[in-house]
């Protein structure tokens, strides 16, 4: 059974289910994104008329839509979507790759590694409360550059969450980070 949560953006509800979504972490799609190797339940969400873009995460699919959407049209079909998908296939709909599982790790820095760290623990779970998701991007000269996406992508409130709370976290716990900034 699909339940819905709104966010604090408008524009973006979360899909949860007891299902696993993803076994990767979250990862963000919009309709630019669709390639023939795309899941079809991602296809299928984008290619809906009024919908910008679809976060899957581990037990949530966050969906946005464009401003003149309305949700009282989008809602049912995506719940319906979802369940279809669900009973269909009974898989998460991003899978681990086992060749990924063998790349060698990229080496980072103890700074860069503890701003992750950091994200990962404390504020990513905060982020998805709210169907979104925050992506490391760079750490230089005291400043930390972050993706938000899914439901925080747009939200009218990110720049007060990105200021008021990843900004203060980080300085609290890393003393070289001075900033942060959204791309």
């Amino acid at each position: 059974m699909i339940q819905t949560e709104t966010t604090p953006n408008p524009n973006a509800l979360k899909f949860i289910s007891e299902n696993k979504f993803s076994e990767i972490g979250a990862k963000e799609f919009q309709k630019k994104d669709i390639t023939p190797k795309t899941n079809n339940l991602i296809k299928n969400l984008l290619e809906f008329d009024g919908v910008e873009l679809v976060l899957i995460s581990d037990n949530f699919i966050s969906v946005k839509k464009f401003e003149n959407a309305q949700w009282d049209s989008l809602r049912p079909s995506i719940i319906s979507e979802i369940n279809d998908y669900l009973e269909r296939d009974k898989k998460p709909i991003l899978v681990k790759n086992s060749k990924d599982s063998n790349k060698p790790e990229e080496e980072s820095n103890l700074i860069v590694d503890e701003i992750k760290k950091v994200l990962d623990s404390k504020i990513r779970p905060a982020v998805a409360k709210d169907g979104g998701d925050i992506k490391f991007i760079s750490f230089k000269e005291g400043t930390v550059k972050v993706e938000l996406r899914g439901s925080c992508s747009g939200c009218p409130s990110s720049i007060v969450t990105l200021k008021n709370g990843v900004q203060n976290l980080l300085r609290h716990y890393i003393k070289e980070v001075k900033n942060v900034e959204a791309i």
